[in-house]
């Protein structure tokens, strides 16, 4: 069953604003903590999920990314896990884009690993979405089943090429990992350019316990850009794309590189976002473990839009500065408990 069509709600409301000035502009919603992959930067191999019953209906999605829009949201990027294994979610995305129609939300866009795109990727398209980050890690099909532990190099491929096809503008998301990748980063970038994708590479972050020593994984980007600045003419971009990227172009092969780096380089200062799980426990930072309960109040409120309002007004006023996000030989604990597939991706 497709989520109900809520309709607009009369009360009015100023913006979100958070204690330091920032505008909440970006909203992340994870849509389900599973995935049909087990990325070792990502999840532990044998991973409990959560049960059905304490996951938010798509029409509770609805509700909240539609009070969010309404305070001020103009994006709205649906995550996971992977977002593409929830049932309905074609029927969510049709729903939420009636907000691109009226013009109250201007990008509806999701992230994937690329696994279930080839199915979905016109759906996405006729819904309104218009732009899809895919994870790809690596090109060796062996290393890809090592990183993802579940995945298929080949069923990615066919994803992004699907993507493509279908219209949708692909952004490639490339975990800069020591031991598995590292090697490997140019022949990303040259896959990217020929197809006519971005790339954007991410340091590992330190959520959750996975299995593995974060230590040994960590590539700092500052040493990357470094390396590919011997070899390429990397121009800075003003670009920004309402996530914490910083972008270049890189003059030889016509790309868009960016570089996510939580560690290397702390992109608090500009922060214009907050996070909703599946569960409907509101992030207002992902390196804190503060949290707003928003699932307890839709269910306690129903529709009623003063008292979300003033559920939004107070979770923002606790909105932090920034993150505490370390990795060394002392801090090899993760940073905050829950897992990146938690919180969304």
């Amino acid at each position: 069953m497709p989520p109900a069509v809520l309709p607009t709600a009369p009360h009015a409301a100023p913006p979100l604003v958070d204690p330091f000035g920032r505008a909440i502009t970006y909203l992340r919603v994870s849509v389900t903590d599973r995935c049909d992959f087990r990325c070792v930067y990502c999840m532990a191999e044998d991973m409990q999920f959560l049960p059905k019953s304490e996951v938010l209906s798509l029409e509770e999605i609805d509700r909240i990314a539609s009070a969010f829009i309404r305070r001020g949201t103009r994006k709205l990027r649906l995550t996971g896990g992977e977002p593409l294994v929830r049932r309905g979610i074609t029927d969510l995305v049709h729903s939420l884009g009636r907000h691109l129609k009226t013009g109250a939300l201007e990008e509806l866009t999701l992230t994937s690993n690329g696994s279930q795109m080839a199915r979905h990727a016109e759906a996405l398209f006729a819904a309104g979405v218009r732009r899809v980050n895919i994870s790809l890690d690596t090109l060796d099909a062996e290393k890809f089943a090592r990183i993802t532990r579940w995945g298929r190099l080949p069923q990615v491929l066919d994803g992004i090429a699907a993507a493509t096809a279908a219209g949708l503008k692909v952004k490639l998301n490339t975990v800069a990992l020591a031991h598995e990748n590292a090697d490997e980063i140019e022949a990303l970038m040259t896959f990217a350019a020929r197809g006519g994708h971005d790339l954007t590479l991410i340091e590992t972050m330190p959520l959750g316990e996975i299995g593995e020593d974060r230590v040994d994984q960590y590539l700092p980007l500052s040493a990357v850009r470094r390396q590919l600045a011997q070899r390429y003419t990397l121009t800075d971009l003003p670009h920004r794309t309402g996530g914490p990227a910083r972008y270049v172009h890189v003059e030889e092969l016509g790309l868009q590189l960016g570089f996510i780096t939580p560690l290397t380089h702390n992109f608090c200062e500009s922060c214009n976002r907050v996070r909703l799980t599946a569960t409907g426990q509101l992030y207002m930072c992902l390196g804190q473990d503060d949290q707003a309960d928003l699932r307890a109040v839709l269910r306690r409120v129903g529709n009623d839009p003063a008292a979300i309002d003033a559920a939004l007004d107070e979770a923002i006023s606790r909105k932090p500065k920034g993150h505490d996000f370390v990795i060394d030989r002392r801090g090899a604990q993760p940073a905050v408990a829950r897992h990146m597939s938690m919180t969304g991706g």
